[in-house]
């Protein structure tokens, strides 16, 4: 029998996409029109999870010595300070499958709401923990323009922290390269490149926004 493992295949710079099967199949659920809240956050917890596996493959760890029923032996630890943040309010559908992954994690969040004429970001919340030496973890479902990304990151003490990693369910080409032109050193992991941002700045062909399907305020 033959079996589907997970793979992220680089695309270009600092860009990973999950190639899972049950991934596909989770995503393609959500970009179903007539998927419901229900399903559609079921989805979004199964990507996030899949994605936080990813993202923390190569943390550092630290090994100590223990007993086990049988004999002493070393296991390892994840070492470091890790810290999640969603981009609310979409990113909070990301956030439980992260912390399934690493539930030790420190949250903040950071609110971002779109201009819809101008498509840029502002600012309206931001509540972060100490982010000194921290791996950084920020969560948003679509990363659209890359706007709200950049917006994000332009307020961190970037020196300070040891690494940022951006986790997103869809991302669209134009996002991926705003945001690997400002800060080239993020990593991007989602679970697929879409084709385009339309003159709206939405994905095609995207899911939808994924804030109101998740809330259910459409």
């Amino acid at each position: 029998m033959a079996h589907t493992l997970m793979t992220a295949e680089p695309i270009t710079g600092p860009l990973r996409v999950i190639r899972h099967s049950a991934v596909a199949e989770a995503l393609g659920r959500m970009r179903r029109r007539d998927t419901s809240t229900v399903e559609f956050r079921t989805a979004a917890h199964q990507i996030a999870r899949a994605l936080a596996y990813e993202a923390t493959r190569n943390l550092p760890l630290t090994e100590l010595e223990v007993e086990t029923p049988l004999e002493r032996v070393r296991i390892s630890c994840l070492s470091g300070r890790i810290v999640a943040t969603p981009i609310l309010r979409a990113g909070l559908g990301m956030l439980q499958g992260f912390l399934d992954v690493v539930p030790a994690a420190a949250t903040g969040y950071i609110g971002l709401r779109r201009n819809e004429e101008t498509l840029l970001p502002y600012e309206y919340y931001r509540n972060l923990p100490d982010l000194t030496g921290a791996h950084l973890f920020l969560l948003d479902p679509m990363l659209a323009t890359g706007g709200s990304i950049n917006a994000a990151l332009a307020a961190l003490p970037l020196e300070s922290i040891a690494t940022i990693s951006v986790l997103s369910i869809i991302a669209a080409p134009e996002g991926v390269g705003a945001v690997a032109a400002a800060y080239p050193d993020v990593s991007i992991y989602t679970a697929s490149l879409d084709r385009m941002l339309d003159a709206s700045g939405f994905i095609r062909p995207g899911l939808g926004d994924a804030g109101d399907r998740l809330c259910e305020t459409l």
